[in-house]
């Protein structure tokens, strides 16, 4: 036979033979998925079992040589395979997400449509979805270590590098052993420094704060785009290097060299929005001499950005830097970010100095008392006594940042390797005593019975349902402070009424004076809310803490109860001068008379009273916001330490002697490999 040459394929041929290729493979995945389900013990079975072994194997071997038939015969076609277009990564943290949406639909204010649900268990239900939200914040913030997150081949790397790891490599058994995945992160933070040997100095600061234009001074350098652009992706470390580069890394592995000039293009909102592009990882090389003595510099995500995507990215990097530097705009107050971002650092062990940025926008009476008032505000609700030092950029204020660093950070710097050594030390010391202390609990509840295991359950709902308040006073509250601004008709008649009983005082006094009496009554009884709820959390620790005896810091009624700091006031200085009624008003009667004030008083100032009474609405939300979130912070702080409990605790009473014998094992280990850590800290 005479051979002709094959002519090739169209492209809209191509494409609907790949194209139905694609959807074929999709089936045979499903019958993969059918096979694995039927021979699964689910709860729920969707099939039932009538596949023998043998012939799962045969359906297996089939689908595997038609998947490859099908490769080879798009090859002969000339017709490659495309490269796969998702990340499994990023697809698992957009799951995520619809997960988080798909719990909130679970809270009782979203049920409404499907019949009357018992009051009692409101609270119960929001404590739910609060508890599970919780654990996919936490989820998603380790996926945002992307590579990072395999533990076992990072030690077997740093072993064949002559890196002694063998404490870790106990620490890493432990946590993976008994499942306390809540220790993972500061694991992981140690690995972090013990691959890189680097002294971390990071930046952390809200959206604006300055963190940008004080890097870019320190370095002599332009390159960390600056302004109010909300930044994404993933914390970006400087380093020194000979000549000027960047490298990036995306969730996929791939890997690209760039100008630090196109730093912009991979961590601002406008060139990556939601971090779409996937970076995992930003390295920038700079000469400058400042960055020569193995000190690398890292710009975090601004607090309270509005790309969300870099929020678990930050959350995650927060144990891993050897000294934080976080700047508090002189512009504006301690916000709850900053509090609880010193907190977080805090229990990280990782040393803290706070700085007033943009210190030439105030005086220098003003910037002192600045200084006195954030250190103090530290000091009152987290108990750290932490320096605070002004800084500015700006041309004739700039010797202010010169000094803080050559006084703080060059001596610092100086001791670079010495000090990154302690403070791994110091880490992997704590990380040690938290994995003691947590298996202590374990071997101490090991023989729990059946009726303490009630008795544990008993405690979880009770703290669940204590969380669930918080959304409960949340929306309590807020009910309250959205009702001011409907005060005004009862301001209009109060202060009718109070000004045709008044002598001789002044009408703007007394209009004045019942202004602030009624919208003092509302903030009391949002006060009174919070208030409560703070006594409410304590006493439920403290009950959950005596059934569990876990060691844990539990805040007292008067911790609590400082979360809610003295009440806004309000603001009356808009209301102008009010005439007092005359002689002949009052001789209509009190009902009239009192009637034919409030109408005069509507047309005088009743704009004026709105105006107040909404400003003043604002402010009392404002400040439950602020309250609740601080209080609510505190009591989840203890109360996740006992959650994470619960679970391992619930069939205590099935736990055989084996078991034991190997808790008991691990705590030995354990302790003998702390105490010299603990001799070298003292």
């Amino acid at each position: 036979m005479e051979a002709h040459p094959s002519r090739p394929l169209g492209e809209g041929q191509q494409r609907h033979l790949l194209a139905n290729l694609q959807y074929a493979d999709k089936l045979l995945a499903e019958i993969e998925a059918i096979l694995s389900a039927s021979q699964s013990r689910n709860a729920f079975p969707k099939y039932r079992i009538d596949i023998t072994p043998a012939q799962a194997r045969v359906i297996n071997e089939y689908v595997a040589r038609l998947r490859a038939q099908m490769l080879r015969a798009l090859r002969a076609l000339s017709i490659e395979p495309p490269e796969p277009g998702l990340g499994a990564l990023h697809s698992i943290r957009v799951t995520l997400g619809f997960v988080d949406i798909a719990l909130e639909e679970c809270r009782p204010k979203r049920m409404k449509g499907y019949g009357a649900l018992p009051p009692e268990r409101w609270a119960e239900l929001d404590g739910m979805v609060d508890e599970l939200q919780s654990l996919v914040e936490q989820l998603d913030a380790y996926l945002a270590q992307g590579s990072a997150a395999d533990l076992a081949a990072r030690l077997e790397a740093l072993e064949q590098a002559g890196v002694d790891v063998a404490l870790v490599r106990t620490l890493e058994r432990i946590v993976n052993r008994w499942s306390l995945v809540e220790f993972r992160p500061a694991l992981a933070a140690i690995l972090d420094g013990l691959e890189n040997r680097s002294f971390e100095i990071a930046v952390f600061g809200r959206v604006s704060s300055g963190k940008s234009s004080l890097l870019n001074y320190v370095l002599d350098t332009q390159v960390l785009p600056v302004g109010v652009t909300p930044i994404t992706a993933v914390p970006t470390r400087i380093r020194y290097g000979s000549e000027p580069r960047g490298r990036v890394w995306f969730a996929d592995g791939r890997a690209h060299e760039f100008a630090p000039e196109r730093l912009d293009e991979f961590v601002s909102e406008e060139h990556n929005p939601g971090n779409r592009k996937n970076v995992a990882r930003l390295i920038v090389e700079l000469p400058s001499p400042r960055l020569s003595e193995g000190v690398v510099f890292v710009d975090t995500p601004g607090l309270g950005s509005l790309a969300t995507a870099g929020a678990a990215e930050t959350r995650a990097y927060l144990p891993r830097c050897d000294l934080a530097v976080v700047l508090v705009d002189a512009a504006s107050t301690l916000t709850e970010d900053e509090l609880a971002l010193l907190q977080a650092l805090h229990e990280a062990a990782v040393p803290i100095q706070v700085l007033l940025s943009k210190s030439d926008l105030v005086s220098e009476a003003e910037r002192r008392r600045l200084l006195t008032y954030v250190a103090e505000q530290i000091r009152s609700e987290l108990e750290l006594d932490v320096a605070v030092h002004p800084v500015s950029v700006r041309p004739g204020h700039s010797h202010l940042l010169e000094e803080w660093f050559e006084r703080e950070i060059l001596p610092l710097c100086a001791r670079a390797h010495e000090l990154h050594e302690r403070s791994l030390a110091r880490k992997t010391a704590m990380l040690a005593e938290s994995l003691r202390a947590a298996l202590e609990v374990r071997l101490e509840h090991a023989a729990r019975t059946g009726a303490a295991g009630d008795a544990l359950k008993q405690v979880e709902t009770a703290l669940r349902v204590l969380s669930g308040r918080f959304e409960e006073a949340r929306t309590a509250c807020f009910r309250l402070t959205d009702g001011v601004r409907g005060l005004r008709a009862e301001v209009l008649r109060s202060s009718a009424t109070a000004l045709l009983g008044a002598d001789q005082r002044d009408g703007r006094e007394v209009v004045v004076r019942v202004l602030q009496e009624v919208t003092a009554g509302r903030a009391r009884a949002v006060a009174a809310l919070l208030e409560q709820l703070a006594r409410d959390a304590v006493q439920g620790l403290r009950e959950a803490g005596q059934a569990l005896e876990v060691p844990c810091n539990i805040p007292g009624e008067a911790d609590l109860l400082g979360a809610l700091r003295e009440l806004p006031r309000l603001d009356a200085g808009a209301i102008t001068n009010v005439d007092r009624p005359g002689r002949w008003v009052k001789l209509l009667g009190s009902g009239l008379a009192r009637r034919i004030t409030e109408l005069r008083l509507g047309r005088e100032i009743g704009p004026q009273i709105a105006a107040a009474l909404a400003g003043y609405g604002r402010l009392l939300e404002a400040w439950v916001r602020r309250s609740l979130a601080e209080l609510e912070s505190r009591f989840e702080s203890c109360a996740g330490v006992f959650r994470a409990h619960f679970e391992r605790l619930e069939s205590g009473g099935s736990t055989g002697p084996g078991e034991q014998s190997e808790l008991m094992r691990d705590l030995a280990e354990l302790s003998s490999r702390l105490e010299p850590l603990l001799r070298r800290r003292r």
